[in-house]
């Protein structure tokens, strides 16, 4: 079942300004470990590649009291970056500053036991065609 809510740049892995946005979030009925396998294994199954799996939570927990936070945000949670050679063509034609949203992201995070899968919730326009992608990837993922 998918929720929306306001997220933070960092929660989703991506370089923004400070400000909410939208994110378009999936629960998962088992362990992060196997939610982390089940979103490589959706993304490669549409012959993607993921270039880069972002450990979000190892460096958010490892850097917390370097920081002077006590606050343990997540459990786990990891950011998959990869693009659509296809999609990315598409939405860059329309509007070549679509490139600002290049590489996509879905991430993965347990918060207490809770697992969630989610994706960034793109402006209307030729952006849903990411937005639809990450969708099919994210329920892909949840029912593995």
């Amino acid at each position: 079942m998918k929720y929306t809510l306001f997220a933070l740049g960092l929660v989703l892995g991506l370089s923004a300004p400070a400000i909410a946005q939208e994110a378009i979030l999936y629960d998962y009925d088992g362990t992060f470990e196997d939610a982390t396998f089940a979103v490589e294994d959706a993304i490669v199954s549409k012959g993607l590649v993921i270039d880069y799996r972002s450990y979000t939570g190892d460096m958010l927990e490892r850097t917390r009291k370097d920081v002077g936070s006590d606050v343990v945000l997540f459990d786990h949670a990891d950011v998959f970056l990869f693009c659509s050679a296809v999609v990315s063509r598409q939405v860059m034609e329309a509007d070549p500053m679509n490139i600002v949203h290049c590489p996509y992201s879905i991430f993965v995070a347990d918060q207490n036991g809770k697992v969630t899968i989610g994706h960034r919730d793109y402006p209307e326009g030729p952006m849903q065609l990411v937005e639809d992608l990450l969708g099919e990837i994210a329920s892909e993922a949840i029912s593995f």
